[in-house]
């Protein structure tokens, strides 16, 4: 998807990550039938990841605890083939989640929120946008790719919340 993708006004983009100026964007977005503190609790939670996400592989703590993400944790991990090195740039509890992502190539913002609906679910919206030459033809070789696996993310993340909070 490029640019032109829709995208939710609610995603607070830094300046240079804002999807108008950037090569890519995806937009993903799936309702879940769990309270938003269980998702929030298995989203959190990066070095698990790999047991549940196809995409995400060798996730490790570099700044923070080795546990779960919070405010600054920085973090290597390796999706799409590519090991990114990423550190959350805004997090606020059971709402909003958003990270960078670097590489040689690759220069991402990686976006999620949670609104509770009045049922206890939630929906989850996620939003990337990207920039960099690895991005970019990516993009062109491989154009749903990304929305593809950012929906199997929701889709896992859905399993994993439906199942109730994560392991201690």
């Amino acid at each position: 998807m490029d640019a032109k993708a829709e995208q939710n006004p609610m995603i607070r983009w830094p300046s240079h990550y804002d999807p108008a100026q950037a090569a890519v964007h995806v937009r993903n977005e799936l309702h879940i039938a769990a309270a938003p503190a269980t998702v929030w609790a298995w989203l959190v939670r990066a070095p698990r990841w790999p047991q549940w996400y196809i995409n995400a592989r060798n996730v490790r703590a570099l700044r923070g605890s080795p546990d779960q993400l919070a405010p600054g944790s920085r973090f290597a991990w390796t999706t799409f083939g590519v090991r990114i090195t990423s550190e959350v740039q805004e997090f606020v509890p059971e709402e909003r989640l958003a990270w960078d992502a670097k590489s040689l190539g690759v220069d991402a913002y990686h976006a999620w929120l949670l609104t509770p609906d009045a049922n206890g679910g939630c929906t989850v919206l996620t939003e990337e946008t990207q920039h960099g030459f690895v991005a970019r033809g990516s993009a062109w070789l491989f154009p749903t790719r990304m929305q593809r696996f950012h929906q199997i993310w929701l889709e896992s993340l859905r399993a994993r919340a439906l199942s109730g909070l994560p392991p201690a």
